[in-house]
């Protein structure tokens, strides 16, 4: 069973500066329940995976990835497993170019560096010097960072989205659409328009795709090609590598190795 979690807004917001970093690090599948912050916020783990559900939608937020969710907005957050969070709190007005939607972006060696520097930061540093610097430069690197296309939508239907959970927190679990349609007591045809509808994604496409983006931080820890498929429901390393070579136009091994 989830674990509730308080997560005051005051925490992130009670400082006079334009910048906050806070660490939350909650035990395994915590929950959040929705609330609203005053603050815009980049919403990152520094490893596990996180589900952000917000007005604009749902997402899978692995390791290497944030969602920006502007001040105001309710959302909530689940873990799937044992997260590491760190939130990065912005004033409104500090920077326009922060955005007034929500968007999912890459974070790169040096904004997670950045990010993990200013959690050990006071609330109120000294303005004009390095404290503030960094802070300065977390923005920047939010700013730069490309919305990505490549993540995984949340449903809001609440049973299917339960079965969706199932198979983010293990990927290896096997899936099709009889058996998903079977467990909801619906014929295939009505779930198959139900997971478009929610999603924007058909069913297969979606779990490739949700399995591809949770094996990005195995892949990055040193896990070898083999275990990942195997843990992340491929049945052999050549159809994970085919699959990820076909999503991202190179295979893994090259992947994890690009600048940035």
């Amino acid at each position: 069973m989830d674990k509730e979690i308080d997560l005051r807004p005051e925490h992130g917001e009670s400082t006079p500066r334009a910048v906050a970093v806070l660490a939350t690090d909650p035990a395994g599948d915590a929950f959040i329940p929705p609330h609203t912050h005053r603050r815009g916020q980049l919403i990152h783990a520094i490893s596990g995976v996180m589900l952000v559900s917000a007005a604009a939608g749902s997402w899978v937020v692995p390791t290497g990835r944030g969602v920006w969710v502007p001040g105001g907005m309710e959302h909530q957050i689940r873990m799937a497993g044992e997260v590491r969070m760190r939130t990065v709190f912005v004033e409104p007005g500090t920077r326009a170019d922060l955005g007034s939607e929500c968007r999912v972006i890459h974070v790169g060696a040096l904004l997670r560096e950045l990010i993990v520097t200013a959690v050990s930061l006071p609330l109120d540093y000294a303005p004009g010097g390095r404290d503030e610097r960094v802070m300065e430069l977390i923005l920047d690197e939010i700013e730069a960072a490309p919305a990505l296309s490549l993540y995984v939508p949340m449903p809001r239907h609440a049973r299917l989205a339960a079965l969706c959970e199932e198979l983010v927190r293990d990927p290896s679990l096997p899936a099709t659409l009889d058996d998903w349609a079977s467990r909801l007591h619906m014929n295939t045809r009505t779930l198959a328009r139900l997971f478009q509808r929610e999603t924007g994604m058909n069913f297969g496409a979606w779990c490739r795709q949700a399995r591809l983006l949770l094996s990005l931080p195995r892949l990055a820890a040193g896990a070898s090609i083999l275990e990942v498929a195997l843990a992340h429901g491929y049945e052999s390393p050549s159809a994970f590598t085919a699959m990820f070579r076909r999503t991202l136009g190179v295979p893994p091994s090259q992947y994890l190795h690009r600048p940035g």
